[in-house]
């Protein structure tokens, strides 16, 4: 696999099309991180990370009736076309209510975050 992240934002935006409870995917401390983030954003209900030898992401997704909380995903740093900022020009997702995902070198955070930290990065992804 090439771009974990995309897979990881693929499984989530399919699973949410689906009406799927949760989502499963093999465990790595990137994906971990923007799963935390998405909880602690309120985008999904639940993260767990389950097995010992070979250990695997749950995600709970979370839903209002019969659609998902997550209106949309959009990887914008991928692995052929890398996209960095500095901390004054992190974009703003929807004017603000949505959440743009950042690799710093102080570890993944939101945009709001790294503008707090004064911080720039790598943007991985942005959430609505």
């Amino acid at each position: 696999m090439t771009d974990p992240i995309a897979d990881l934002l693929t499984r989530i935006r399919n699973g949410g099309t689906a009406l799927i409870p949760e989502v499963q995917l093999p465990h790595s401390n990137m994906k971990e991180s923007i799963a935390l983030i998405l909880l602690k954003e309120g985008y999904v209900s639940d993260v767990q990370i389950v097995g010992k030898p070979l250990k695997t992401l749950k995600i709970k997704l979370k839903y209002e009736g019969r659609k998902t909380v997550i209106t949309g995903l959009k990887r914008v740093s991928r692995p052929g076309l890398r996209h960095y900022v500095n901390a004054a020009n992190i974009p703003r997702v929807l004017g603000g209510m949505g959440v743009v995902i950042l690799s710093t070198p102080k570890g993944v955070m939101t945009g709001s975050e790294a503008r707090k930290q004064n911080v720039g990065g790598e943007v991985l992804c942005n959430i609505w």
